[in-house]
């Protein structure tokens, strides 16, 4: 299946009226010079051919390991980077079908109106020179949209949005914590009410409980506003509890994209499935032996021929190591990158909750009967076997 193939049948599984984002080909790539005139010697394929798309009001979660293109796709879609081929497609409120690879300075800045960013570290995001209330007013100031008076008005109504007080946007960002300067970093994002966010790991660096504090308030603004999230993340606990999709990238390259409960419970990419297993499970009952993935991250400057995961992956066979998989329909929504993708069966995680969640159509469920865990495997011989979790033992009797 060639990529024009996969966008066709893409499109085909959504109405284009729900779609408020659509990437197409999406390529960057950074030059590597060398030598004493500076010659381009090579390229770093930081983003290398993906495809996906947002609806109106979703969340879609993008998570993978560290340097496999996350953030410079939200950076490259948003054009803080030109892109070195493909198309971002942003269905603008007010100017309709934008294609954003296409437009000048003056068309970014009326459609980044409806597009914004919030960014990793709340640290070195905010100008320390400027007060908060300068910070959050300067996208107001810059695009028209409110001076003087209403200026103040539209800052204090921010940041009582966003859980903090109108008297502190006369405090410089020094004087906040991580949680409170993250909290800012949002009211300026979504200043002049955006449509769509793109969400640069904005807890990666908070503490947990801060972590907890920031997620609930973007799940709250969310419904507050219409919002629409890209949220690009590492923790994968993080992004199951606030994305309704999620796709995976590995070296630049979309390897697989499903509903939040598929890709969890029945992962069709080895790649997700090694993710997958390196999720903390609280309970010790509960612990699976983690996947071991041998060698390292092939560089994104020399990736490796076909699938890029085949030196890592133990289901590798011969058409892996010449022939990279496309991004293929595998179930209902559920795209993934595997040749074998049909055939193997590859284990998800248990999500802790309250309701019935079914883990593969005929393999396994897992349900929460008054606060324990039951599990029920599809056994060789065709009978189903439950298990329940061992009671701890009882302290003797004195």
């Amino acid at each position: 299946m060639s990529r024009e193939q996969t966008e066709t049948m893409m499109e085909s599984q959504v109405n284009p009226e729900d779609v408020l984002l659509e990437v197409k080909g999406l390529k960057k790539h950074f030059p590597i010079r060398g030598g004493f005139l500076r010659r381009v010697v090579g390229q770093v394929k930081a983003v290398d051919g993906i495809d996906f798309y947002v609806k109106k009001g979703e969340t879609l979660g993008l998570v993978g390991e560290s340097g496999c293109g996350k953030s410079t796709t939200g950076r490259t879609i948003i054009r803080l980077y030109d892109p070195t081929e493909g198309e971002v497609i942003f269905n603008d409120p007010d100017m309709g079908q934008v294609h954003i690879e296409e437009l000048d300075s003056k068309g970014l800045r009326k459609v980044r109106q409806n597009m914004q960013m919030i960014f990793q570290d709340p640290f070195s995001s905010l100008d320390p020179r400027m007060t908060v209330g300068r910070i959050i007013g300067e996208p107001l100031l810059i695009n028209g949209v409110a001076k003087g008076r209403r200026l103040r008005e539209r800052v204090a109504e921010l940041l009582t949005v966003v859980g903090l007080r109108p008297d502190h946007a006369s405090r410089y960002p020094h004087a906040f914590s991580g949680g409170q300067r993250q909290r800012i970093g949002i009211a300026r994002a979504l200043a002049l009410n955006p449509k769509f966010l793109i969400c640069d790991e904005p807890v990666s660096a908070l503490d947990v409980s801060v972590q907890a504090q920031v997620l609930n308030l973007l799940e709250d603004l969310q419904t507050q506003f219409d919002l629409t999230y890209l949220f690009i993340a590492h923790d994968l606990s993080v992004v199951e509890h606030i994305s309704d999709r999620v796709a995976v990238m590995y070296v630049g390259y979309l390897v697989e994209m499903a509903p939040v409960e598929r890709l969890y419970y029945n992962p069709k990419m080895p790649y997700t499935e090694a993710l997958l297993a390196s999720i903390p499970k609280p309970d010790p009952r509960n612990r699976a032996r983690p996947v071991r993935l041998p060698g390292d991250v092939p560089s994104p400057a020399n990736p490796p021929s076909g699938c890029y995961f085949h030196p890592r992956c133990q289901y590798a066979q011969d058409i892996c190591k010449v022939e990279r998989p496309p991004l293929r329909l595998v179930g209902p929504d559920h795209w993934a990158a595997c040749h074998f993708a049909d055939e193997l069966n590859l284990k998800g995680v248990p999500r802790l909750g309250e309701s019935a969640v079914l883990r593969t159509p005929s393999a396994a469920s897992t349900i929460q009967v008054r606060g324990r865990r039951v599990t029920s495997e599809q056994t060789g011989d065709g009978e189903a076997r439950t298990e329940q979790p061992q009671q701890p033992p009882r302290p003797p009797q004195q």
